[in-house]
């Protein structure tokens, strides 16, 4: 028997006007995907297969006539394995991702000021282009643990190992040989994009050694070498009171007057905020209130069980706010020990006038600590419980500086509002204006 031959054809409707080249026998060849096509924008959502709200087969779509297309264009969504290239303009997906990933991750900080102080702009390549940032700076002499305190505050913990530090700390040798680590002045990026910048310490004396045994050559402005390395010191700190939202002072001892009359010179040194503009620059350069000034928070490092009593951190209260007092620095009112639940029995108005100050033990562990008190002939009736202490753990109390540092306010640095690249670029200015200033090689000409 023969077989009823089975003829494939098209509806009417879907006929092409010219004649198609196959005979009417040999079905088409199927399509490898369908075609998944979108209305105009107008129309609100795409023309899927098989949708009960859409046309059948054959009948006119909304807004087209009998014979003709529609007036507006139809665009193709989805198109797999027709060999349909993208439009020209379309964004490749992998540059899109690559510009929303964050910038690497960074290990160890790098040098935005090198030890000729020159300036450095590696640090491009971390930042981005985004608003919400937070620069914190520190300045201090030498060997109070700044590069620590640093670490602590940005990617480190107490346990970790010091050589895994983000900013580079003094080894056992560098301190018997008095020497210093941190030159210039180094830069770190956190993932919660806030910058940490670690200075050189001020007034020091293993940079005056540097200078006199290797016979650096002195710029022609300055005569003796003690009055360079203490005009460095006035530039770096200088450019902190500029370019940073808060500085923290550190000291391991109280307190040296000096450092004060240093931070007083800095202030009355520091570069003027730049005018929105050149025209306004004679009106309101001299206002008060346009001029910028940080968050200042003194950190009294490596403090002694007596500091930690009520009437000591009275006194250093009290001291802190006569010294600086004619300060236009932000001193006070950003910072408090007594809201961190370090000194429960204290009541909020205990301390008359309350200023930035934070103190911070020693960092040892708990068998160093153990070892030194029986060292020193004391003789523990319960072994098995923690010896007293008088305050709290370094641990603890480096976790609650860290949450007030990274808590507090967010100051405008100029006229406009900086993104991080913005934020460099102000800074190298910055810089730029402080070390071409003729107002330091002026002061160190009447120091000689």
């Amino acid at each position: 028997m023969q077989k009823t031959p089975i003829i494939l054809a098209k509806p009417p409707t879907d006929r092409p006007n010219k004649p198609s080249p196959m005979p009417p026998t040999v079905p088409a060849p199927p399509t490898e995907k369908p075609i998944v096509l979108m209305k105009s924008r107008e129309e609100g959502k795409a023309v899927l297969p098989g949708d009960p709200s859409s046309p059948a087969p054959g009948a006119p779509m909304k807004g087209e006539k009998d014979g003709q297309r529609p007036t507006q264009p139809v665009y193709q969504i989805q198109n797999r394995g027709m060999g349909s290239s993208a439009p020209s303009s379309s964004v490749d997906p992998v540059i899109g991702q690559a510009k929303l990933h964050p910038p690497e991750r960074m290990k160890h900080s790098i040098k935005l000021v090198d030890d000729q102080m020159n300036w450095c702009d590696s640090a491009m390549e971390y930042l981005l282009d985004q608003t919400d940032v937070l620069v914190i700076g520190i300045v201090g002499l030498q060997g109070t643990g700044k590069s620590t305190i640093m670490s602590l505050l940005s990617a480190n913990t107490p346990e970790e190992d010091q050589r895994a530090y983000a900013f580079r700390c003094q080894t056992q040798e560098m301190k018997e040989r008095a020497g210093s680590n941190t030159t210039g002045i180094d830069l770190f990026v956190t993932q919660e994009r806030i910058i940490f910048l670690d200075t050189q310490p001020i007034l020091s004396p293993a940079m005056l050694d540097h200078l006199i045994n290797n016979d650096r050559k002195l710029p022609p402005e300055y005569n003796l070498p003690h009055t360079y390395v203490e005009m460095q010191s006035l530039q770096v700190t200088a450019f902190l009171f500029t370019v940073c939202h808060t500085v923290i002072v550190v000291q391991d001892w109280f307190t040296d007057l000096n450092l004060y009359r240093f931070l007083q010179t800095a202030e009355m040194l520091k570069p003027s905020t730049p005018s929105p503009s050149h025209e306004l620059s004679g009106v309101h350069g001299s206002e008060e209130g346009t001029e910028y000034y940080p968050n200042i928070v003194f950190v009294q490092n490596k403090a002694r069980r007596e500091d930690f009593s009520p009437r000591q951190l009275k006194n250093m209260h009290t001291v802190i706010d006569k010294l600086m007092c004619y300060s236009h620095l932000k001193y006070k009112g950003t910072l408090s020990m007594l809201d961190c639940n370090i000194f429960p029995g204290l009541s909020g108005d205990f301390l008359e006038s309350e200023v930035n100050l934070f103190l911070l033990p020693a960092m040892e562990s708990e068998a160093e600590e153990n070892l030194s008190r029986a060292g020193a002939g004391g003789i523990s009736l319960f072994p098995l419980l923690p010896g007293y202490r008088g305050h709290p753990s370094f641990q603890t109390l480096i976790g609650r500086l860290r949450s007030q540092m990274l808590s507090m306010a967010r100051p405008q640095l100029s006229h406009t509002i900086l993104t991080e690249k913005n934020w460099l670029h102000y800074a190298a200015r910055i810089w730029d204006s402080v070390k071409k200033s003729s107002v330091l090689p002026e002061y160190s000409r009447l120091l000689s």
